[in-house]
């Protein structure tokens, strides 16, 4: 599925700014409800970042989302997925944005990066009954790098912890990926610092079958994953019958989905990750961020 590029009417700019700071200080009341280890690295460990639903319990079943911040390998903070984790916990799902290894915070090079969030799957799914989550309905997402690290743990078969139960599936069972950097082969992005194993870490030449249902969010001036790149990722899942989505927005370049830089855009992407959420059934009813003036 892949829909016509999305251009914001004015009438939908009205009252955005007061909207804006609303949600800015109802999303800086919401700090993660814990932060919890799951993987012990040199020098100290890596935590997820838990943000639960109202009224949630250990002994619930609740779907949950995995998110992976941006940041090209190099760095990053969990911090910047806040907003959407904020948002998701009240609509229901136990949200989590976790920790991994970059080359600012530990020296590792790309490799580190899919290794934990392949751990962090891991670890969430065999917590799942501690954590009051269904390990059926574990999703991942993320942004750029983040969004590679958040398919990666889909789709490649290496880059696992030494020693770590591979017998606990590493796989979600749903992707929500804004700008994501899925193409890492000649030409794609950050091939050079990859170029000795792109083979088996570029997940757009991963895919199988059993990749699973997936959402995708790009702006038409992305510089960094051209819409080019977005289609063909598109036409290889359809071709291998697997459910994918594509959402366009006209003229929005790399990272226009982060609430500080681009609210009207934080709105429209959030909005529709919830609908595709709530289509697998993660989620009931309408979405809840409302649109500024309604």
């Amino acid at each position: 599925m892949c829909v016509a590029p999305v251009r914001l009417k004015p009438r939908f700019l009205l009252g955005f700014t007061a909207f804006w700071g609303a949600l800015a200080l109802a999303v800086h009341a919401n700090s993660p409800d814990k932060t919890l280890a799951y993987k012990p690295v040199e020098n100290g460990s890596l935590s997820l970042h838990i943000f639960h639903p109202k009224d949630h319990k250990s002994t619930d079943g609740r779907p949950a989302i995995v998110f992976f911040f941006g940041g090209g390998w190099n760095t990053g903070s969990p911090s910047q997925f806040y907003p959407q984790c904020a948002y998701l916990a009240s609509r229901g799902m136990v949200a989590i944005s976790a920790e991994y290894r970059t080359k600012s915070s530990h020296g590792t090079d790309p490799r580190a990066c899919v290794e934990d969030g392949k751990s962090a799957i891991r670890f969430v799914r065999r917590h799942a009954s501690e954590l009051g989550i269904d390990p059926n309905r574990i999703a991942a997402g993320g942004g750029s790098a983040g969004a590679h690290v958040a398919i990666a743990t889909a789709t490649l078969s290496q880059f696992n912890a030494q020693g770590e139960d591979t017998a606990v599936s590493s796989i979600p069972n749903a992707l929500v990926l804004f700008n994501p950097v899925y193409d890492n082969g000649p030409g794609g992005y950050g091939h050079e610092r990859v170029k000795d194993y792109w083979t088996s870490f570029s997940p757009l030449h991963n895919l199988s079958p059993d990749t699973p249902p997936t959402v995708v969010f790009l702006g038409t001036a992305d510089t960094l994953v051209p819409v080019e790149t977005a289609e063909e990722f598109q036409n290889r899942m359809k071709a291998l019958g697997a459910h994918s989505e594509l959402h366009l927005y006209e003229d929005k370049p790399h990272g226009f989905f982060n609430p500080g830089r681009d609210p009207e855009s934080f709105y429209l992407t959030l909005t529709e990750a919830d609908r595709f959420l709530t289509k697998l059934g993660y989620l009931e009813g309408e979405p809840t961020l409302a649109l500024p003036g309604e």
